[in-house]
């Protein structure tokens, strides 16, 4: 009898919602190897058929057609890549360190694997048994446990390049290296604020929060934008690809891997743009709540409520997806020093500010008497308003971040039309003066012609 407070696995969890009946830890685990098993087959299914989504949208944008020779449309064209690196050769550098070459591929995938675990997708779902979290593990410091985990992929890309032995691999690794862990804290120090508004360390909390104060992307808009540009930092993706820059590494850090290694990669950056569209789902959007209406946050639970629930939150992630690929295929890559300069003297001090500012304003409105609701966000959001111009002012004329062709004083062009107009005037000057020389004449024109030829006036 003493055992039997040990399988109610409700106690191990805490609840969020009051209705909540407390499930056997038999139906627990069976439902927890349910979820997994499902969440692992989509997860995948879904990072296979989005390489397929962005080639679709790259031919789009590029305007032409994209594949279209693997089934109807190219649909099985995923299909048919996996086959194709499942049957390539599996080769190894003969002064590669094998073993961290062997399980670096795994451990750039599996963190971005494990971060969905701990995320909400939908509302409760009603069972005989009781209700069901629709979450693998909804665990009450989830939060934590998101930025713990997500931290871990950098491992997988620097064992990669220095295990390779090769130069350019060995580059790409050491690129990646620096980039995430300066982009890291500043994506750490932009879900500070929701901890502040949510007064808690829990998602389903987080979400819940959202559904009755509204979305965190109008109360928290700076949190939000710094969050997903630093996104896209983390997962090396356009324009921040430089850990992978084939103008300039080859491959970056997966230069010497093939077949189904390098297909490991490959599905570890899409995995990995997943996380970060749910994440900012998560965070800043409300999660699974259905916008204008309380009909999915209030009982009773229904299988309909779940399904919706989980379609919104599909929804929203696969937005975000399309924000990924269409970022790639519009902006250019950063230089590195742009990079650099961007996560340290512009990313980390507006997340940090960030935080004191809106401590303060959470700390004043609380101490007005403001409840915490739809005009708590406005009153955030007119705030909001005014920080993003400030910044807008301080960043204006390129100060921080110059683009790539700008320079100190005038340009080589510049000066070589200014060049090629003052000699145009001297072979002009000479040809008029009755002193010039036939041949000081006509060794001048090539000069002219020249100057004027590269862009001269």
């Amino acid at each position: 009898m003493a055992l039997l407070p040990l399988l109610d696995i409700g106690r191990w969890f805490p609840a969020a919602d009051p209705q909540r009946q407390p499930t056997a830890i038999g139906t627990y685990v069976l439902a927890s190897a349910i979820k997994i098993m499902v969440l692992f087959g989509v997860y995948m299914l879904g990072v296979a058929f989005l390489t397929l989504a962005e080639r679709k949208l790259a031919a789009w944008i590029q305007d032409r057609r994209g594949p279209n020779r693997a089934g109807p449309g190219g649909i099985l064209q995923p299909i048919a890549d996996g086959i194709k690196n499942f049957m390539k050769e599996e080769t190894n550098p003969a002064e590669a360190d094998r073993w961290l070459f062997l399980i670096a591929p795994a451990l750039a995938f599996i963190p971005a694997m494990l971060t969905w675990a701990v995320l909400p997708l939908a509302a409760s779902l009603p069972t005989p048994w009781g209700l069901i979290d629709m979450a693998i593990a909804p665990l009450p410091v989830g939060f934590l446990f998101m930025l713990a985990i997500s931290s871990l992929g950098v491992y997988g890309i620097v064992l990669a390049g220095w295990s390779s032995n090769n130069k350019y691999a060995l580059l790409g690794g050491l690129r990646s290296s620096a980039q995430m862990i300066s982009y890291e804290i500043a994506m750490g120090m932009s879900t500070i604020p929701v901890i502040l508004l949510a007064g808690n360390v829990s998602l389903t909390t987080i979400v819940q929060q959202q559904s009755h104060m509204g979305w965190n992307v109008l109360s928290l808009t700076i949190a939000w934008f710094t969050f997903l540009v630093a996104a896209f930092a983390e997962t090396n993706r356009l324009p921040f690809d430089l850990p992978e820059a084939e103008s300039e590494l080859v491959a970056g850090y997966h230069t010497e891997y093939s077949g189904m290694k390098f297909s490991m990669f490959f599905i570890a950056e899409y995995a990995n743009m997943a996380t970060a569209s749910g994440l900012t789902a998560t965070l800043f959007f409300g999660g699974w709540d259905i916008p204008f209406t309380q009909w999915d946050n209030v009982g009773p639970y229904s299988v309909l409520k779940t399904l919706a629930t989980l379609s919104m939150f599909a929804i929203k992630t696969g937005f975000f997806l399309f924000v990924f690929m269409w970022v790639r295929w519009t902006v250019p890559r950063f230089r590195y020093d742009q990079l650099m300069s961007l996560g340290w003297s512009v990313m980390l001090p507006i997340a940090l500010g960030y935080i004191v500012v809106i401590a303060a304003a959470t700390l004043g409105l609380d101490m007005l008497g403001v409840a915490r609701g739809p005009m708590f966000s406005l009153a955030l959001l007119g705030m909001n308003i005014v920080i993003i111009a400030v910044l807008l002012a301080w960043l204006d004329k390129g100060k921080l971040i110059s683009p790539s062709s700008a320079r100190v004083g005038p340009t080589d062009l510049e000066r070589l039309r200014a060049r090629g107009l003052d000699l145009s005037r001297r072979q002009l000057t000479a040809q008029r003066s009755p002193r010039s020389s036939p041949a000081a004449s006509l060794s001048a024109v090539p000069v002219t012609t020249t100057l004027i030829a590269e862009g001269g006036d």
